[in-house]
């Protein structure tokens, strides 16, 4: 989809209807169409990094670089496609765009993600490794794994 638009903001660079369209496209795709009551808007997003293409100042896919727990890792999460633009291969770009946001900006951290667990070989394809056992978070099957 060559008429989408890369932005990649933090939270204190965005627009007021930036970051209204950013929350709108997170809760139609997590809460609604996953069916997933949780806290959608969280601590984690006073500081984050929000990484989206867009067109016409809708969002169509996006994710959000946090900094983690461990002075070693940066994680990011969120990721979503929203359903009617899921067949221009946006998925695949907007996680090549956030690794590459990430190792500019923090070139030495490992890349640790918590993973959606039927995710899994689609994050093996850019080099991620999983960490741990499958385990349950908000009643969906997750894996943490690591880019290095």
């Amino acid at each position: 989809m060559t008429e989408a638009q890369l932005v990649i903001k933090a939270t204190k660079e965005l627009k007021p209807l930036e970051l209204l369209e950013i929350l709108k496209a997170r809760t139609e795709v997590f809460v609604v169409e996953q069916e997933c009551p949780y806290q959608e808007v969280d601590n984690l997003d006073d500081n984050a990094i929000h990484v989206y293409f867009e067109k016409n100042t809708r969002v169509l896919a996006y994710t959000r670089i946090v900094t983690a727990d461990n002075a070693n890792t940066i994680s990011f999460g969120r990721v979503l496609v929203r359903k009617d633009a899921r067949k221009h291969k946006l998925g695949k770009a907007i996680v090549e765009e956030t690794i590459k946001e990430i190792q500019k900006r923090f070139p030495d951290k490992t890349i640790q993600i918590a993973a959606q667990n039927y995710l899994r070989d689609f994050y093996q394809s850019f080099g991620f490794q999983p960490t741990s056992d499958v385990f349950l978070e908000d009643n969906i099957s997750h894996v943490m794994m690591e880019l290095k």
